[in-house]
Parts: structure tokens; sequence; C-alpha cells
């Protein structure tokens, strides 16, 4: 599986970044604290919410985008109507880099995510080193340590959106008590999409959870008809890629998805 392969790489990385920098020496550094930016706030907006993803590749398409410049894309969200920014680190299949959060961080005022695969407590703690507002906990990676991770973000001040694709791995997030959910409409078995997955999975969510769609979101009638279920936001990257490659306004997306 893809999933697979990604973490088994990843875990390679990770070991090697230990040596170069221990959990110590993060713990110490991270004593200084960085501009924090409410994340969880951005997703309160009156409407619904839009999360702006920076992702020159993935696996399923490869490079997205190969005139990739991740300050201007950052520029570019700046000057739009969203409320957060969400930053591919992984390098391997999305060709992310850790430097990019502190990159993006200094010409926007958005909250920024780090997406990326965190199956270790050292990546909260590195998160929240480099700069990082938020980080994704993807329940198919963590399984039943879910919770440990989701307590050691929000007790170093990261917000954490949860993700969850089916009704095992829901149960385990609201197990933790978790305060943004993200509804990956992507299979990371598979890769396959269906923007159903959504509209079957919340059902099952109570109240007072922010909700996230994330995956597949091509058009601003996908937009509304998340909104019409009762999302609080989404998480675009690829069609916004694809708007950017072909020239197209990320604020024309935006203002047909919000009515504005």
């Amino acid at each position: 599986m893809i999933l697979d392969d990604i973490i088994f790489k990843k875990k390679k990385q990770v070991e090697m970044k230990k040596i170069k920098k221990t959990l110590d020496d993060i713990l110490k550094e991270i004593k200084n604290d960085k501009d924090v930016r409410n994340f969880k706030e951005a997703l309160k907006a009156e409407d619904i919410s839009i999360i702006a993803e920076i992702k020159k590749a993935s696996p399923s398409r490869g490079t997205i985008l190969d005139d990739f410049d991740h300050i201007k894309i950052a520029k570019l969200y700046e000057d739009a109507n969203i409320e957060a920014i969400s930053v591919l680190t992984e390098k391997n299949y999305f060709k992310g880099d850790d430097s990019y959060i502190n990159d993006v961080k200094e010409v926007t005022s958005k909250p920024i995510l780090r997406k990326d695969f965190i199956f270790d407590e050292y990546q909260i703690y590195e998160s929240k080193l480099i700069g990082a507002d938020a980080v994704l906990l993807i329940v198919a990676v963590l399984g039943d340590d879910l919770k440990k991770f989701y307590d050691i973000a929000k007790k170093i001040g990261l917000d954490a959106i949860v993700e969850v694709h089916d009704e095992r791995e829901l149960e385990i997030a609201l197990n933790a008590n978790v305060d943004i959910l993200g509804i990956n409409n992507r299979d990371l078995k598979d890769f396959r999409v269906d923007l159903k997955t959504t509209e079957r999975l919340i059902r099952y969510v109570p109240s007072g959870v922010l909700l996230v769609s994330e995956s597949g979101i091509k058009t601003p009638d996908d937009v509304k008809f998340l909104k019409s279920l009762g999302v609080n936001a989404v998480l675009i990257g690829e069609t916004f890629m694809n708007i950017i490659k072909n020239g197209g306004k990320i604020d024309d997306f935006v203002i047909q998805s919000k009515g504005v």
C-alpha cells in the first residue's frame, strides 16, 4: 500500500533527524515560543472556511506544478479570502520541505497547518519548532495511540486536525475527545476519492466538533454541497495548484464558493 511505503521512508528520515537534533535539543529551543496563530478560530468563520494547501506533488499525480514557488503561492493565498494555509512537508511523495512553513509564515498572516505523516512524538515537538500552528494526526497511521499524540499537541499549544476515513477510525477519534475532525474523502489504501465519504460520516459527528472535509474538492459546487451538509471547513490543494498552473485566480473560486 502507498501509505505503508510513505511511512517506511518517513521513519528512516525521522531517525536521521534525531541524530542531528535530539528531542532534548528541540525542547530547549521551543521554550522561546514563536508567533502562534489560532488555527481553530480560523475554522469558525461565519461562512465555510477554506484551508488552502501548498502542494507540489502527490503519489497519485506525481508533480502537479512544475513551476513551483511556495512563497509565491503563499502570497496568492494571502490575497485571497481564505482562512488558513496547509503546507506539505513530506519529501518523497509530495516533494515538501520543513523550511516551507517558516517561509510561508513570514509572508502571510494566516495560521499554518503542517501536513505530514506523524507517527513519532518527536514530530509533534518538531512541528512546533518549525513554526506550525497546527498538525495533522491521521488515525490510519496512529490507531489507538491517537489520544497520546493529540494530548501532546494540545499541551504545547498546537491545534490538530484528526483525520478519519471510515466509521472505525471515527470512533477512535471521538473517544479521544478531539475538537477538529477531518474527514478524508480519499482512501489512503488505494487513493480512490469520493465526496460521499463526508456525507456518510458526518451524521455520526456530535455538535461542537469542527468538521473539515479533505480531498476531491474540485469545484465551487463541491464546496457548496459540503457546506449544505454542515461542514465547517474544506481543505483544497490539487485544485488550487491546477488553477495557478493554468493562470486562473484563486479568489474567483473562493468568491463562487462562498457567494461573496
